[in-house]
């Protein structure tokens, strides 16, 4: 169960956020990486991947690599993705999940001394993953009732034409 001061504290960070318009999770991950000054990079995440995790967050010195599940609804993607980005704002630390063997298959070329945190979506129980997933579901809300861009061209001409905007 989310306490209210998981809540509080979720809600206080989505609300410094600025989303971009209109929204996408690539243009979000996009903007948090020009503020944050480092690169965040959503990966696939293989098809039988042994950790048992829909998503995961791989933070390195130089960049945060966040992995999705492929075989799932682009929805369900976009929700992994702002879970884990729930992760890497909350600044977490390695949830516990480890396992060498699958890091190794799934990035051959990393040295793993590199590796600094490891954070796999496989429970709730958590306070971190409890916060990560608050801070999805409350950035998809607010990203839902951002005003919609006005249209341009002759959608827009349309749509003064018919009073549905000025």
């Amino acid at each position: 169960m989310t306490t209210r001061r998981v809540r509080n504290k979720c809600q206080a960070l989505v609300s410094t956020l600025t989303l971009p318009r209109p929204f996408s999770v690539e243009r979000l991950i996009h903007d948090l990486s020009l503020q944050r000054g480092r690169a965040i990079r959503l990966r696939s995440l293989p098809s039988g991947f042994g950790a048992h995790a829909c998503g995961l967050v791989i933070s390195t010195d130089t960049a945060d690599e966040i992995y999705v599940e492929e075989k799932t609804s682009r929805f369900h993607r976009d929700h992994i993705a702002l879970h884990e980005i729930g992760h890497i704002l909350m600044h977490h630390d390695n949830g516990g999940w480890e396992d060498p063997g699958a890091l190794a298959g799934l990035l051959p070329s990393l040295d793993p001394e590199a590796i600094r945190r490891i954070l796999g979506r496989t429970s709730y129980t958590t306070e971190q993953e409890q916060e990560a997933e608050l801070v999805a579901s409350l950035i998809r809300a607010k990203a839902g009732t951002l005003a919609p861009l006005p249209s341009t061209g002759v959608r827009g001409k349309l749509e003064v034409s018919l009073g549905i905007r000025e």
